[in-house]
């Protein structure tokens, strides 16, 4: 496959080029996948090798050469047969291609036979390298049937858009100090410390497929330490020392060198030292427990290790113990190296980190810390979830032909057809279905967990409820599953860490708060690509960067050959590998090299490269140079002032892990508190860069309480808005849609730079704030009658009813209207467009040409509809699948939801007439919306008084205002200086009303519209952008008064949607008898629920042997209108007693019956005494 990759971003987009910044990660991964992520896994899946003890051959399977084609139509071979995604969302299909690959059949070591397999159809990424939409101009996607501003980065699947929500994981390749109370449970003598390193696996030049292996050092009470491992989803320990010895070829007192080269007697307690006197004896621990096993050189080692793990290693059950230990080090300890020396170096530097941690000479490493993190994006988790499936298939293949082989009539092992068709039973087009239902249902079905925490909730459906919450999804960053139900806090705070990379506002409020957090707009996430669009050489720009260091003055490591450690010097590692140490002096400079070259345009120094310098400290983070040129990572643009300006590039990209470590000045923070001894470095390119980009679009938001913002960045994701513009191509379950959407007149900068008038999501309302009647109490709002019938708010949901016959198992189904059949249906069965369709009237009609009659779909609901849109599916002769899309009108009434963008919702109140809505004395004008002035003082939300002033200007003059927050702190004056003290943002409002003849302080005199005299005091009216919210009192409302019960216990059954009450329930119950409402608690639990009169029997009690006696019925003839039964008095007999004496009937609730009979069920009798006192 091409290693060069097509343009993600076309000249022709235009103003797009921003919006697609937005969704890159999640394309450029998938592409890796597409170009080299396949090849790269499936290469380095182990063959599996099938013995044939007749012939004595052996048969070794692979896999190799996987193709992944473009999306194409079934059953046409024509040149046209490309399939597009509006047709899977019409259709209800998935957009997928067909992936091919080789399975390589290879007998004794023999020429190599290839076959081609059909591994199924793998869902594709929209704009992605195999999508039909990659590269084509806003135009050509207009003729597609797509929105001009189409982002891509989802799958449609079964019609449904589904994004895959990326998880945050632990850093790969780098040894975290840990402290978790399981790990005392591991076994006896455990302790709750550990060093955790999670390894992603490399093989030859630096290839990776993605997947990764944990592997921590754990610390035990006596002084050693244990290495764990995962195999087939079970951990195994071995004791750290023999992993030691089984790496090199060394001697004990080597060992116990490089262990204690951390340890130096004159910086004991001094800056920076990590080691302590107790190293050396747990060194020698270490050492003693390999002396007591008689194990004395590496080969000894290697077969103790390859005796124990020979019965889990599968495909190692006739290889000798030292190739099966080998085996155990290369594929299962630290696979992120390949070479023996490296690991070595590793494990010491872990058994440093995790005696200082011991010692308290360095602090634990905070898992819940952004530096110690990253991201798992949508093409890695496809790529190694596709691993373990491939490696499953070619497990059943090989126990197939082993079990055909075991039989006597045997087949011809040496022939490569014979052996393809009995692999063929298991099919291989199943490893594509189980990606798919993956993406599906967000759900991993795998028994080792993929050293991943959670294994549900990978995946989410991409809404397109408004396009700022579609564009959410893509920028949305998720903890864990696992986290959401545990109590603990320490998972959601808001750390410092996480400045410019995680947005501190756009976070929900609930169950997820803190877990589900938002990028700002100007992070990123590194992927494979060069900004040239070519895959990265990471062996190359490794190499790149060891000679840099190499210059530089680093000491390379050798494993026999222990160097000084902290504090004379630091160790540096390179994506986890210990490649030296350069001195404590030196480090500064070479750090300040590195950056300066990450910037250059000449150098093999990429420019997402972390420089993760840990300083010297007492007691602080494990000192080093640790560097990280890893894809997943996240990373943000600062500008590097140590770089002299006229260079012209001075944008340097840092991630979470040096951000901690560096002096980054804010524009509007003055010195920040430092101290000449340490001059800041770097500056933020604008305050705003800490913010995402929903909460970019609160005009102001520097003037508002936090709350509040975060509560609008919730509401503007549940704003109707103009959510498509291709909305006659859609057909969504459910669309909203606001009919007179408006641009606001007061915006920040973001509004122009993500395009997001493209799809507005409000409307500017004169508010006026203003105590009017008392409709207007805790939040409510009323809103001008005369303003909602002129088509303010308007809005429209979309109901989209897709009718499949083929379902229908009965033969020659087809649409049709009989002619006894409903008129308003057309000749076809399916309904007009403009047709209006009342409650249970039919919508389409269906039959076939054997039977004449035609079965009809009834309109469920209690509404009025509109029949909007009607799409066929033509590929067959008949009709029998159609898309009928349903206009629900919603115009505002009382109980609709609103809000402004300052986190100011509330109700609408009242549909107040224009007659008698106040009007100004100055313009006659009338507001269209009236809030209550007590819903300021406790919210703080000043941005929102601001946007009315600041939109009156506007509006007056004609221009849209700009509302970026932080703005003033960044103006420069005349000499190029920030100002030390910005101008009142009010006197530049105010004095724009004023050259206009208005009052400075967008008050106004108001006149009562019921009365016409003046309001006592001057009123704060002006224009503020309003979002209608999707929760409107015509989906919620409830009643019943009869209708359908439960069958056992004939209560009314719960559920709007059938018709079902809300429930009276114990607390409700307590109020009652707290009022001494006797009656109506009766009312409500007996008499509207389940009334019910029973016989009972007064002599024995029993409610449940009675039986009703059905008289004999004698014909009388009565006058001449013929024979009519007489009224015979009802019989009831106790079938205990065998009477039908003392029977009484008693009004009881119907459950009281049905717990009797649950304890007759259980040999418990119950009995009734019946008095006259009630």
């Amino acid at each position: 496959m091409s290693e060069k990759r097509q343009k993600s971003v076309c000249p022709a987009w235009g103003n797009y080029k921003e919006l697609q910044e937005l969704v890159r990660h999640h394309i450029e991964s998938f592409d890796y996948m597409a170009a080299r992520g396949l090849e790269v896994m499936m290469e380095n899946i182990k063959p599996v090798k099938i013995y044939d003890p007749a012939t004595d051959t052996t048969l070794s399977l692979s896999l190799s050469n996987p193709k992944l084609q473009l999306p194409q139509k079934e059953r046409f071979r024509t040149k046209h047969n490309a399939l597009y995604p509006f047709e899977c969302r019409q259709a209800k299909i998935s957009y997928t291609g067909k992936l091919i690959a080789d399975v390589c059949f290879q007998y004794d070591k023999k020429a190599v036979i290839r076959e081609s397999f059909n591994f199924g159809q793998l869902p594709i990424m929209l704009k992605s390298s195999l999508c039909h939409l990659r590269g084509a101009d806003p135009k050509k996607l207009v003729s597609l049937k797509e929105e001009s501003a189409e982002l891509g980065g989802y799958f449609v699947l079964n019609g449904l858009e589904r994004v895959a929500r990326p998880l945050i994981l632990q850093k790969a390749n780098y040894p975290m100090s840990t402290v978790r109370d399981s790990f005392r449970d591991r076994r006896e003598g455990f302790t709750d410390k550990a060093v955790v390193i999670r390894c992603l696996r490399e093989f030859q030049s630096s290839l990776t497929d993605q997947s990764s292996l944990t592997v921590k050092l754990y610390y035990l009470r006596n002084g050693s330490a244990r290495l764990g491992f995962w195999i087939q989803g079970r951990e195994y320990l071995v004791p750290v020392g023999i992993v030691l010895k089984a790496f090199i070829e060394t001697y004990d007192q080597e060992i116990y060198q490089q262990l204690i080269s951390c340890n130096s007697d004159g910086h004991e307690k001094g800056k920076g030292a990590v080691g302590s006197q107790l190293v050396g004896e747990r060194a020698k621990i270490i050492l003693e427990e390999v002396r007591d096993l008689s194990l004395f050189t590496q080969d000894d080692c290697l077969r103790h290790i390859g005796e124990h793990f020979k019965p889990v290693m599968e495909g190692f059950e006739n290889e000798e113990p030292l190739n099966v230990g080998h085996a155990v080090l290369k594929n299962y300890i630290f696979v992120h190296l390949t070479n023996y020396d490296d690991k070595f170096n590793l494990l010491i530097f872990m058994l440093q980190k995790l005696f200082s941690l011991i010692d308290q000479t360095s602090s634990l490493d905070n898992p819940d810390a952004l530096q110690n993190q990253e991201v798992l994006l949508p093409g890695h988790i496809i790529t190694i979830y596709m691993k373990e499936k491939l490696e499953d298939w070619l497990r059943k293949a090989k126990k197939l032909v082993q079990d055909e082989l075991a039989k006597p009539n045997r087949f011809n092992f040496l022939s490569v057809p014979d052996v393809k068709k009995i692999i063929d039973r298991n099919p291989s087009s199943q490893i594509s279905s189980a990606v798919e239902n993956m993406l599906k249902t967000g759900r991993l079905a795998t028994q080792t967990g993929l050293d991943l925490h959670q294994r549900a909730g990978l995946t989410v459906q991409a809404e397109r409820l408004n396009y700022l919450r579609f564009l959410s999804f893509f920028r949305a960053v998720h903890r864990g599953a696992t986290f959401a139900g545990l109590r603990t806090t320490s998972v959601r705070k808001l750390l410092p860490e996480s400045w410019g990379f995680l947005c501190p506002v756009h976070t929900p409020d609930g169950e997820p708060c803190g877990l589900l957090n938002h990028m700002t707009y100007c992070c990123r996430v590194t992927s494979f690509f060069d900004p040239q669009g070519d895959v990265k050489d990471f062996f190359e720009i490794r190499k790149s960067i060891l000679g840099v260091l190499s210059g530089l003055g680093m000491a390379p490591s050798f494993p026999r050959l222990a160097a000084s450690g902290p504090p004379q010097a630091l160790s540096v590692l390179l994506d986890g590998r210990v490649v030296g140490s350069i001195r404590s002096s030196e480090v500064e400079k070479v750090v300040s090299k590195l950056r300066r070259l990450k910037v250059s345009a000449a150098s093999m120094i990429p420019n997402d490269l972390e420089v993760g310098y840990v300083p010297l400290s007492m007691g602080g983070a494990y000192p080093g140079l640790f560097l990280f040129t890893s894809p997943s990572r996240f990373v943000r643009p600062v500008r590097n002032i140590t770089i002299p300006p006229e260079d012209g590039r001075d944008i340097e990209l840092i991630g979470p892990f040096e951000q901690v470590f560096m002096e980054i000045r804010c524009p509007d923070g003055g010195n920040g508190g430092r101290n000449d001894a340490f001059p800041a470095t770097h500056e933020e390119i604008h305050p705003t860069a800490m913010l995402s980009v929903v909460a970019n679009l609160t005009p102001w938001s520097d003037h508002n309480q936090s709350p509040r913002n975060m509560y609008q960045c919730q509401m503007a994701k549940q704003t109707m808005g103009y959510s498509l513009q291709a909305l006659r191509y859609r057909a969504d379950q459910k669309l909203y849609h606001l009919q007179t959407p408006q641009t606001p007149i007061v915006r920040t900068s973001t509004y122009a730079k993500y395009c997001i008038d493209e799809y507005p999501t409000g409307t500017n309302a004169i508010v006026a704030v203003l105590a009017y009647t008392g409709y207007d109490m805790e939040d409510a709002m009323i809103l001008n009658k005369s303003s909602v019938e002129r088509g303010m708010c308007h809005g429209t949901i979309y109901q989209t009813e897709t009718v499949d016959l083929t379902e229908d198992r009965t033969a020659g189904q087809m649409f049709m209207r009989s002619s006894k059949g409903p008129k308003f249906l057309d000749v076809d069965g399916l309904p007009y467009v403009g047709q209006i369709l009342q409650p249970d009237e039919p919508y389409c009609s269906f039959g076939n040409t054997i039977e004449p009659k035609a079965r009809v779909f009834k309109r469920k609901g209690s509404e009025t509809v509109v029949v909007d849109y009607v799409a066929v599916d033509t590929k067959k002769k008949k009709l029998q699948k159609a898309n009928i899309r349903f206009r629900h009108p919603r115009n505002p009434i009382i109980g609709d939801k609103f809000s402004s963008r300052h986190g100011q919702k509330g109700v609408c109140s009242q549909l107040w007439p224009d007659i008698d809505m106040p009007f100004s004395g100055a313009t006659g004008m009338r507001p269209d919306l009236i809030i209550n002035p007590h819903a300021f003082p406790s919210r703080m939300t000043i941005g929102m008084l601001l946007e009315s002033l600041a939109a009156k200007g506007g509006a007056l003059n004609g221009k849209f205002v700009d509302a970026t927050p932080f703005a003033s702190s960044v103006k420069k004056d005349d000499a190029g200086c920030t100002k030390s003290e910005p101008e009142s943002l009010v006197d530049d409002l105010g004095e724009a009303l004023k050259s206009h003849g208005f009052n400075y302080h967008g008050v106004e005199v108001l006149y009562s519209g019921v009365y016409g005299t003046e309001l006592t005091c001057e009123i704060f009216i002006g224009p503020v952008y309003y979002q209608r919210l999707r929760h409107m009192v015509s989906d919620k409302f409830q009643v019943r008064s009869t209708g359908v019960v439960d069958q056992v216990t004939r209560q009314p059954i719960k559920g709007r949607k059938r018709g079902g009450g809300i429930r009276f329930g114990e607390m409700e119950r307590d109020a009652m008898i707290a009022h001494g409402a006797a009656y109506l608690l009766h009312d409500r639990l007996h008499t509207c629920s389940d009334y019910h009169i029973a016989d009972v029997c007064s002599i024995c009690g029993s409610v449940l042997t009675t039986t009703f006696i059905q008289p004999h019925k004698k014909m009388v003839r009565v006058g001449g209108f013929g024979q009519v039964p007489p009224q015979n008095p009802k019989k009831v007999l106790c079938q205990a007693c065998k009477t039908s004496k003392g029977m009484e009937t008693v009004a009881m609730p119907y459950v009281f019956k049905y717990l009797a009979s649950e304890l007759a069920s259980m040999n418990i009798k119950m009995t009734l005494n019946l008095s006259d006192g009630a």
